[in-house]
């Protein structure tokens, strides 16, 4: 018989893992993550999080070992992220250690690797990304924001919008148009610039479920120095590509938060009465459930082959829009599964039952609290980081050659 269980040495370090969770999360960070309304973790508690997987040394499993990350192979990468969506815990996130980090290994100078990477894996600098802009979103190419060349620096008039906790971070990363004579994707600069910078004016955007994690930013005479440029001027474009890379696929493991996120909306059916059973013994609904494992099945194994490719020692690739487009959407109808499953009770507006430490309950069920605030959130996930459209053009021209 074939034995397809994991080695004696990956599952030593399962349990290590085990361990580590078992002994560190505690009920306000799981609470948290549960409580969670889209992609980003509340500042407060991610923060705690941060801090306790960078003195384990565990706080950027995907970095090389000379960069400060853990040195894991892709399995241990994988058992990491399953355990730790299995336990509950909290997401980190993802513009530092999964975006801006990756892209500054790749493509920054060493001066800017020895001074930004280390206070990534602190938690010293906390980052935002300024790509999209008012009537720029998926055609990023067109954007507008001008940075005028003025001695040493840039100087920077315009807005980025839908930026996510803009109003937590210190630095962000970002692309400007420093020339516009050319093609659109020419022109373009990749740089790095502090927050508190004079002239930066971060606007909140308040979703539709009340939550607030995007803003609007803008730029008023705001000077970058020109030393803050990744690449070359004028030819951000290609740093701003292989960044996508990672923001749209370049991890491994995280099918197993969709997984986990499926099995709690099965519970939440299966305590939610309906005739003389329960939700989830509806034909109807069952058969959607089964549906949604299919698909997660389907990911995972196109997750593998991401994984197989990067074991080889190859950045992710275009293929990682196939990853990008297939999480959007199973996440999206995960989401509605939960609202559903949930009924009337989703609609009900209860922000706070669904604080971290709150003692007030819930109307109706406990895990459906969050419904509707996960499957508004979750609309934009088919836009953000290029939408399915986009996604599709680059598998059709760059995947399968058409």
């Amino acid at each position: 018989m074939m034995n397809i269980g994991f080695a004696p040495q990956y599952e030593a370090f399962r349990n290590d893992v085990k361990r580590f969770l078992d002994d560190n999360l505690t009920d306000d960070l799981r609470d948290a993550q549960r409580l969670c309304p889209g992609i980003f973790l509340d500042y407060e508690h991610n923060i705690v999080w941060h801090r306790i997987l960078h003195q384990q040394g565990w706080i950027a499993p995907s970095w090389p070992k000379q960069y400060g990350g853990t040195g894991w192979d892709l399995i241990q990468r994988y058992i990491w992220s399953i355990e730790k969506a299995q336990a509950h815990a909290p997401d980190t996130a993802p513009m530092g250690l999964g975006m801006c980090g990756p892209m500054l290994i790749g493509c920054g100078t060493q001066a800017q690797k020895d001074h930004y990477l280390p206070r990534i894996l602190s938690g010293e600098d906390y980052w935002c990304q300024g790509y999209s802009e008012p009537g720029s979103g998926s055609d990023l190419a067109s954007l507008k924001l001008r940075a005028t060349a003025d001695g040493d620096d840039f100087v920077l008039n315009g807005s980025k919008i839908w930026t996510s906790h803009a109003h937590y971070a210190n630095k962000m990363f970002l692309l400007v148009r420093s020339d516009d004579s050319g093609k659109p994707q020419e022109g373009i600069t990749f740089l790095l610039m502090d927050m508190d910078s004079p002239g930066v004016r971060v606007e909140p955007i308040v979703f539709a479920s009340g939550s607030h994690e995007v803003n609007q930013v803008f730029f008023d005479d705001v000077r970058v120095p020109k030393s803050n440029i990744v690449g070359e001027e004028n030819k951000g474009w290609q740093v701003a590509k292989y960044l996508l890379e990672f923001e749209r696929g370049g991890s491994t493991g995280g099918n197993a938060a969709r997984k986990v996120a499926l099995q709690r909306v099965r519970r939440l059916a299966e305590a939610i009465p309906l005739g003389d059973a329960n939700v989830a013994a509806d034909p109807a609904f069952k058969r959607q459930l089964e549906e949604a494992e299919v698909q997660l099945e389907a990911i995972q194994y196109t997750e593998f082959r991401l994984m197989a490719s990067l074991s080889k020692g190859q950045n992710p690739g275009p293929e990682s829009s196939v990853m990008k487009a297939l999480s959007a959407n199973i996440q999206q109808r995960i989401s509605e599964l939960a609202v559903v499953a949930t009924g009337h009770y989703a609609s009900v507006h209860q922000p706070e039952a669904r604080t971290v430490g709150s003692n007030i309950a819930t109307v109706g069920p406990e895990h459906g609290a969050m419904a509707f605030t996960n499957y508004f959130n979750f609309r934009a996930t088919s836009i953000a980081g290029g939408s399915d459209e986009v996604q599709r053009n680059i598998m059709a021209k760059l995947v399968l050659g058409l």
